[in-house]
């Protein structure tokens, strides 16, 4: 197990050219995070999961989200960017979606369900770049709080949510809880070491 700024500073050493699905991937799997170097980003809300960047160059940005029991994602993308996840703690389950057809001008998309997995402590995955559409979930019946790490190449802050049953789609900002440790929301946010 390695400290988060040792993790972060070998995730900066990967040259742009090796920063690929397999490269970032392996380097998930080889270097597990010691959960208790993550203290100063891990706040929780009841109300949301939360967002905190630990990390971030032109390359990639690194974040912690934290999971209440039974708190998800929003079904979204990534605007074309690539994302891995690794588990500091907990387990969390991806919904995958499969696009059916989408149109700008009204918002209206049409969105089927496709598969599945749970990410485990020492199990990393990636958002499958050919059906990037999906959903985070730590569900009630894991019975934990999860803590997720991921990694965005290249940094984005907007993307798409989707709404299932509207058959709608549209823009939002990403908002960090925290910035290096820092909040800066107002919510109310519980500090927690696990």
């Amino acid at each position: 197990m390695i400290a988060i700024k040792e993790f972060a500073a070998g995730l900066a050493a990967i040259p742009e050219e090796k920063f690929t699905d397999e490269g970032v991937l392996d380097y998930l799997r080889k270097n597990a995070v010691d959960i208790s170097s993550l203290a100063p980003y891990l706040y929780f809300s009841k109300e949301h999961y939360t967002r905190n960047l630990i990390h971030q160059t032109s390359l990639f940005e690194l974040i912690a989200i934290c999971w209440e029991s039974g708190q998800k994602s929003a079904i979204h993308n990534h605007r074309d960017q690539c994302c891995w996840m690794a588990m500091a703690y907990g387990k969390v389950q991806v919904h995958n979606f499969k696009l059916i057809r989408k149109d700008a001008a009204t918002g209206i998309c049409e969105l089927e369900p496709s598969n599945h997995f749970v990410i485990e402590v020492g199990r990393p995955q990636e958002v499958d770049p050919a059906e990037p559409i999906h959903q985070v979930v730590n569900p009630h019946s894991f019975g934990s709080r999860a803590v997720t790490l991921h990694v965005y190449s290249r940094p984005f802050d907007t993307c798409e949510i989707y709404d299932l049953k509207a058959k709608h789609y549209e823009d939002v900002n990403l908002v960090n809880t925290t910035e290096f440790g820092v909040v800066k929301t107002d919510r109310e946010l519980e500090k927690v070491v696990l």
